[in-house]
């Protein structure tokens, strides 16, 4: 008995370490939302305040294939993302929409001053109500619309090259296939 108590938090102890070492490669994309195959959720965005970008509603998201990335100007991996988001548009001529998350104006408009704005328009999420209904649990985070407004991809964290040619150019051609 005294034995099996002194096994007990062992055995525990490598039941977790099992538990982390199988999930350290777990695919990101495996996070999927409920948006997929579902209209883009109501919303209307304002603009970003001095920023000479209009803001965004979902009507906005309808007649061509967009791109909706949510990003901050406090976020790290946000900038790492940005030459990427700038790629992916030269590449593909996609439409590409910003949803600036909990962000000071003025700091929006100095990270997209200093990184170049890839946006053709950008909204204002102060508050992350439109965040919370797009599912956004973390920036940044990044969708591709269809031209009826139908999210069709969801990418969770920094769009890398490989991801970008792997992942979103794909997701962008299949969007343009449904017409």
């Amino acid at each position: 008995m005294r034995l099996a108590l002194l096994a007990l938090p062992l055995l525990a102890l490598v039941a977790l370490v099992l538990v982390f070492f199988f999930s350290l490669d777990r695919d990101p994309d495996l996070v999927q939302s409920v948006l997929i195959d579902r209209p883009a959720p109501a919303f209307a965005l304002p603009a970003v305040p001095g920023l000479e970008s209009a803001g965004f509603a979902t009507a906005d998201l309808q007649g061509a294939v967009t791109v909706v990335n949510v990003f901050a100007s406090w976020c790290i991996p946000c900038r790492d993302e940005h030459p990427i988001l700038a790629e992916l548009k030269a590449r593909s001529g996609v439409r590409m929409f910003g949803i600036n998350q909990r962000d000071a104006p003025e700091n929006a408009r100095a990270f997209l001053a200093e990184l170049g704005n890839p946006y053709d328009r950008v909204g204002a999420d102060a508050d992350n109500r439109v965040s919370i209904e797009w599912g956004v649990y973390g920036v940044p985070e990044t969708f591709v619309v269809d031209a009826a407004g139908i999210v069709i991809f969801r990418h969770v964290g920094p769009i890398s090259a490989r991801s970008m040619t792997q992942q979103v150019l794909p997701a962008i051609a299949r969007a343009r296939s449904r017409g």
